[in-house]
């Protein structure tokens, strides 16, 4: 390929079958798929995703909202609490014809929503964060604040449309079993979150759960609506340490450039450091350390035992993951040859290039707009 390095290269057959799998199974327990799109952060990623069968998107910033909604997605769920300040940029989507859901977790903040609400003549669709596993943010589902706040919200002229949450404790899991009770958990304990609610006379439609190790985990999704992933669609090197995917199934890399060696200790060096890669270590507390990255021939076959051990700002160090020196690196690796090498997060990866290119089985790639900020 005749592209200039380091690129972000996305898969598209992987990236398909990643899509596949997750609608499938999401389809055969009963429940919509709402992908998160902050993963790719590009239309082309999620109009494939809506193709197969997804309804709906999830976005973590209203740049994103704004973005997509302007591509023609207009049911938009945004699943970060909302802060005050931005009510009037939520707002502006919904005058233009957005069906945008904001989400709060606290009594300020449903104050904050019904006051903005009553200002502007406006009932804002609102859905309630349930802690399901004490990982981030949250309202505890047995906690008397869950009713005030739907009380505060409902009596306040503003739509409760349901409850959410998410079981990012997920990433930290590496067993089937393990995913599979936290899944059940994450299940059992936003459909209470709701049941408390309506037999307090509050209307709550929808529960949504999900994240990309539970949503494939989950057996059993009685009284779910919803799911919510994102990073299925491209899965990454943490992804396969917690044991959803292999490597091989990782959609998103980064191709990279041989531009020297120090052959004395084993080490390649490519013009892809934390710029390219990101900073991001996800996997060094976990099973395998893949360092920044694992590498892979340009085809994209992963070399065993080879990760990018080292990087600065521009530069990569490729070198045995067990830490012994290959004594022939400048001879299988010389100048110029290409490697692609896979993120430890894909989100983070993908955030350092303003585009992809999407390779299809042919060879051909197609440039694929991607956009950052807030």
């Amino acid at each position: 390929m005749d592209i200039e390095t380091p690129a972000a290269l996305i898969d598209e057959a992987r990236m398909a079958a990643n899509i596949d799998r997750m609608q499938l199974h999401l389809t055969a327990l009963g429940v919509r798929l709402r992908p998160h799109v902050k993963t790719s952060k590009c239309i082309e990623v999620a109009r494939r995703q809506q193709e197969a069968g997804a309804q709906g998107i999830t976005v973590s910033t209203l740049k994103e909202a704004e973005q997509f909604f302007a591509a023609g997605f207009s049911d938009i769920l945004y699943a970060v609490c909302m802060a005050p300040d931005k009510l009037d940029r939520a707002l502006a989507l919904i005058r233009r014809g957005c069906a945008l859901t904001i989400l709060v977790d606290s009594v300020p903040a449903a104050e904050a929503v019904v006051a903005k609400g009553k200002a502007e003549a406006r009932a804002f669709d609102v859905m309630i964060e349930i802690d399901s596993d004490g990982h981030r943010s949250g309202v505890q589902p047995e906690a008397a604040d869950l009713i005030e706040i739907g009380t505060i919200l409902q009596a306040g002229g503003q739509r409760v449309k349901g409850v959410l949450t998410h079981a990012g404790s997920s990433y930290d899991l590496d067993t089937a079993e393990a995913l599979e009770k936290l899944a059940e958990q994450e299940r059992a304990l936003c459909v209470r979150a709701a049941e408390r609610l309506r037999t307090a006379g509050i209307a709550c439609p929808e529960v949504s759960v999900g994240s990309t190790p539970t949503a494939l985990a989950a057996r059993n999704l009685a009284g779910v609506t919803e799911v919510r992933a994102g990073v299925y669609v491209f899965f990454d090197l943490v992804m396969s340490n917690v044991g959803v995917c292999t490597p091989g199934q990782v959609a998103l890399s980064v191709l990279a450039t041989v531009i020297g060696h120090q052959a004395e200790k084993g080490w390649v060096i490519v013009d892809a450091g934390w710029m390219a890669m990101s900073r991001d270590r996800g996997t060094q507390r976990q099973k395998i350390d893949y360092g920044y990255g694992a590498v892979c021939d340009a085809a994209g076959h992963v070399l065993d035992g080879l990760v990018v051990s080292g990087a600065n700002q521009e530069h990569g160090i490729v070198s045995r993951r067990d830490g012994t020196a290959d004594p022939d690196v400048v001879e299988r690796f010389p100048i110029g040859t290409r490697l692609r090498l896979l993120p430890n997060h894909a989100c983070a990866t993908g955030a350092q290039y303003p585009n992809y290119l999407a390779v299809a089985s042919d060879g051909s790639a197609t440039v694929w707009p991607r956009f950052q900020g807030w």
